[in-house]
């Protein structure tokens, strides 16, 4: 998996954060004072990139959590292969496969052969965001 560590403590809305194994968008966090015998606590909630699930995640302020490394890159859509569509990378030119569940609802019905679409790269796991 592609992440990289972080102090939960630094966390803010929108970034992106890995919940229970899933990327996350952040969408709210909360920050608990210090008590008299413990350390300060950070509430985080996202919302999964993948599969729309709400997540929560309580961990002290200095705990390291793991952030997905995204890679963003332009890919042109080749065909329809049953289910899912045939997408070429424009950077190396190799193909893959992605579904209909991996892609934003405003997408579905815009996706045709030739088309080229924003495609991230989510620690390991791909998704088109939008047409180009």
């Amino acid at each position: 998996m592609s992440t990289k560590p972080t102090e939960a403590g630094s966390v803010k809305e929108g970034s992106y954060i890995m919940i229970d194994g899933e990327p996350c968008k952040v969408v709210e966090v909360e920050k608990s004072k210090t008590g008299k015998h413990g350390s300060a606590k950070v509430r985080i909630v996202g919302i999964g990139v993948f599969d729309n699930v709400k997540r929560t995640l309580i961990v002290p302020a200095d705990a390291q959590v793991e952030v997905p490394i995204i890679e963003k890159f332009v890919a042109q859509v080749v065909a329809k292969v049953g289910d899912s569509w045939q997408l070429m990378d424009l950077r190396n030119y190799s193909t893959f496969e992605v579904g209909q569940d991996q892609m934003e609802e405003e997408v579905k019905g815009r996706i045709e052969p030739g088309v080229e679409v924003e495609v991230w790269d989510i620690a390991g796991r791909r998704k088109i965001i939008r047409v180009r």
